[in-house]
């Protein structure tokens, strides 16, 4: 208690520029401050919790529900008034283009070549994990997502 105290006390007498970028840092999280990310996923409660998980780091979410959705949002970044995406949180299985069609979908397109794309799944096979890489995942992670193991994903992956 007397450590945070007087930790407290020192940062209350830096100059408020100081304190707004120790405040700030406290705050958000460095790698996914002002990023773009894409959630693809039908499950309103894992949108929620993705949310949940993302926003108050500083991230911008936008969700599709499904791959159809999906490129449709990512066909929007592209145009003059659209802000490109930084990085995709895809679920395999969905209705109307699953996760790996839509992969495959976005990987045949130039622009999204090098977009990162991290594969969410209840499913945990060995081969499960090997189709999505095959279809252009960068990397995979399956259900029950832990959450410190994501958070470190999207930071690997989000670009510098």
């Amino acid at each position: 208690y007397e450590v945070t105290l007087f930790l407290h006390q020192v940062v209350a007498d830096l100059p408020p520029a100081q304190q707004a970028m120790i405040n700030h840092v406290r705050r958000g999280d460095a790698a996914l401050d002002g990023s773009r990310l894409l959630v693809v996923e039908d499950d309103v409660r894992n949108v929620f919790a993705l949310m949940s998980l993302l926003e108050p780091r500083g991230a911008k979410v936008q969700v599709a529900r499904n791959g159809l959705e999906a490129l449709a949002v990512l066909e929007g970044s592209l145009q003059p008034a659209g802000a490109p995406l930084d990085l995709v949180l895809l679920y395999i299985m969905m209705p109307e283009r699953a996760g790996l069609t839509a992969m495959r979908e976005i990987r045949r397109r130039p622009e999204w070549r090098n977009l990162p794309i991290i594969a969410l799944t209840a499913k945990a096979m060995k081969t499960d994990h090997m189709q999505a890489l095959t279809a252009g995942a960068n990397d995979y992670m399956a259900k029950p997502l832990d959450v410190d193991r994501l958070l470190s994903l999207v930071r690997i992956w989000m670009p510098k």
